[in-house]
């Protein structure tokens, strides 16, 4: 982990998409947070100290979702899929959900992480990424600690390493090259996601904060920045939350409660909801929509927002459970925040490779493109 001293910065971005406006001066305490995403190799010891199952690799149960159809009545998460033009139970026809698929198969039946034990793990939901963080002792970090931490010390900075997105021609995280969603042409070398480090570290020595998968954070997803609502963090523990398309295993969120140590929420994908992908709103049971059908394209915001408070906001904590849930679904379901964009994200499509960018997903949610890592808020560590 890498010891981050805190301090004061500027949050958000008046120049792409509208949730991410106002800039706003945020104060945050040290914390400790992970160097890289959580990879195969430290879940997979995690499951073995712990015999945990993630939800992707559960049977949902027919009876606590109104409407669930059958292909979806199975164990399975939404797997990011180019090749069928049609469109699918999600509208997504890029985001096909796969019975099999989860972080031990994250292509589905017949794929394996035998070769991928540096990889972020994936097909996770955000009660997957608590039960981790919670077994390690340590929590999922709140959207301001992120961005803070994905900055690397840059103010108002387009990207984590400056404001051009490859210097030079330089790929400098795993985004997607050409035009989403049917042409990849990988020009830097990875398809899916790619193993941690394999790009450079950020100004605080972190590595993956953008592209490669996006990450689950402790916060409720709300539309646009709140008024300060400082609140004490807990030192270990962790906080509930949301995020991807969605295929809904779930009722409504306040009276829903998410097997095994799971937490209270959900957030946006393809609506039968596992998830959603990112485009302009909710991904697939996991995903965001740089997975989904229409393009997504970044508006400047008025100057009007534009000047950042004299006064910062300490410690912000994000929305509500209540009031993270997409209203316009049958199924509320409860989303969190998600960051740092993923391989997916492509300039006509989803330009959510920065700092500033972010998602609701469905935390019922899972998808081959959303992984975590964590924080420990205390400087007494190591």
């Amino acid at each position: 982990m890498r010891f981050l001293p805190g301090g004061a910065f500027l949050m958000g971005s008046n120049r792409f998409y509208p949730e991410e406006a106002p800039i706003r001066r945020t104060a945050i305490d040290a914390f400790w947070i992970d160097e890289t995403p959580v990879t195969n190799a430290d879940f997979g010891a995690f499951v073995r100290a712990t015999g945990y199952l993630t939800l992707a690799e559960r049977e949902p149960d027919p009876a606590l979702v109104a409407g669930l159809p059958p292909e979806f009545a199975r164990a399975g998460s939404m797997v990011f899929d180019n090749r069928n033009r049609v469109p699918s139970g999600t509208g997504l026809p890029w985001w096909p959900f796969r019975a099999g698929a989860c972080w031990r198969r994250p292509l589905g039946e017949g794929s394996g992480i035998d070769d991928l034990a540096d990889h972020p793990v994936v097909h996770i939901a955000c009660e997957d990424a608590e039960a981790y963080a919670h077994w390690a002792g340590k929590s999922l970090p709140t959207e301001a600690e992120w961005e803070y931490a994905a900055r690397g010390g840059l103010a108002d900075a387009d990207y984590a390493w400056g404001d051009e997105l490859a210097p030079g021609g330089i790929q400098m995280a795993n985004t997607w090259q050409g035009e989403f969603p049917w042409t990849n042409l990988a020009l830097d070398g990875w398809e899916r996601t790619s193993p941690v480090r394999s790009y450079p570290a950020n100004g605080h020595g972190l590595y993956d904060m953008i592209g490669n998968v996006w990450e689950w954070t402790a916060d409720w997803w709300h539309e646009r920045a709140e008024p300060p609502q400082a609140r004490i963090l807990p030192r270990g523990g962790s906080r509930e939350a949301t995020g991807g398309p969605s295929i809904r295993r779930a009722e409504p969120p306040q009276a829903r409660i998410l097997p095994r140590g799971g937490s209270r929420e959900a957030t946006g994908g393809p609506s039968i909801r596992r998830a959603e992908p990112p485009q302009a709103r909710t991904l697939p049971r996991g995903g965001s929509r740089e997975a989904t059908g229409g393009r997504s394209e970044p508006t400047a915001q008025p100057a009007s927002q534009g000047a950042p408070s004299c006064c910062a906001e300490r410690n912000p904590t994000g929305g509500s459970l209540a009031d993270s849930c997409d209203p316009a679904l049958a199924v509320l379901v409860p989303r969190r925040v998600i960051k740092g964009g993923s391989h997916l994200c492509a300039p006509n499509y989803c330009r959510r490779y920065r700092p500033a960018a972010r998602h609701a997903q469905a935390v019922d949610t899972s998808t081959s493109h959303i992984g975590f890592r964590c924080v420990v808020r205390t400087a007494g560590l190591g």
